[in-house]
């Protein structure tokens, strides 16, 4: 190629690439407001500024740029969150931070947790639901288990504790999304002070839980 010729190839994937975001983007739109059932890929592609067999370069139906949306915002939600956890030195740090990016994540995103809360039988009868849900418990699993290792948080039974954290982040999630705007601080206070009691009793520390750490969690809601 010449020095002075155009990257047409260069060009090229950025349209596709935002072609491919377009798509989704109507997507996401359509099947929080029609539903997944009732919608179509005719009413996705009547969203977006594309002809209409231009949605078939990307995607073979309705159920794949689906699969699409709900397991890109999963990889990036897991990348942001085991980013914090890992940070953690502390159980107070690991709960507080995981719950935070967590909230953050879904404030900023909201369509797609509303899509997930309206189509959740569906994403259950797709197999969508318990995947992501799967990996998510999987993930959480092992950063618990690893920051045990490293004696940031302690040893507990990992029975429960993971699908009870999962599914209080998601059912807060959605009393948080009904404000306008979220109040990601007091979901994440509130979660993360229920969370940490419950571990520390779990624990055997009880009352006996460090009042130096709490003294830090209200200081740090107070600003």
């Amino acid at each position: 190629m010449s020095a002075h010729a155009p990257d047409t190839t260069g060009k090229r994937e950025l349209n596709k690439a935002r072609n491919r975001a377009v798509i989704l983007d109507a997507a996401r739109a359509v099947f929080v407001e029609l539903g997944y059932d009732a919608s179509s890929v005719r009413d996705i592609v009547a969203r977006t500024d594309l002809a209409p067999g231009t949605f078939y370069n990307y995607f073979p139906d309705k159920r794949s740029a689906l699969v699409a949306v709900i397991s890109e915002a999963s990889v990036e939600a897991s990348r942001r969150i085991r980013h914090a956890r890992a940070q953690a030195s502390s159980l107070d740090e690991l709960v507080y931070r995981g719950f935070r990016v967590y909230f953050d994540f879904i404030a900023s995103d909201r369509t797609t947790f509303e899509l997930m809360r309206r189509n959740m039988s569906t994403l259950r009868t797709l197999g969508l639901a318990e995947s992501v849900l799967a990996v998510g418990l999987e993930e959480l699993r092992q950063d618990l288990q690893a920051a045990m290792a490293r004696g940031a948080i302690p040893q507990v039974s990992l029975q429960y504790l993971p699908v009870s954290i999962v599914a209080m982040a998601f059912e807060i999630a959605a009393r948080m999304v009904s404000s306008d705007p979220p109040d990601v601080e007091r979901a994440t206070e509130f979660a993360a002070e229920f969370c940490i009691g419950g571990v520390e009793r779990l624990s055997g520390l009880g009352q006996r839980a460090r009042p130096a750490q709490r003294s830090k969690r209200r200081v740090r809601k107070a600003r």
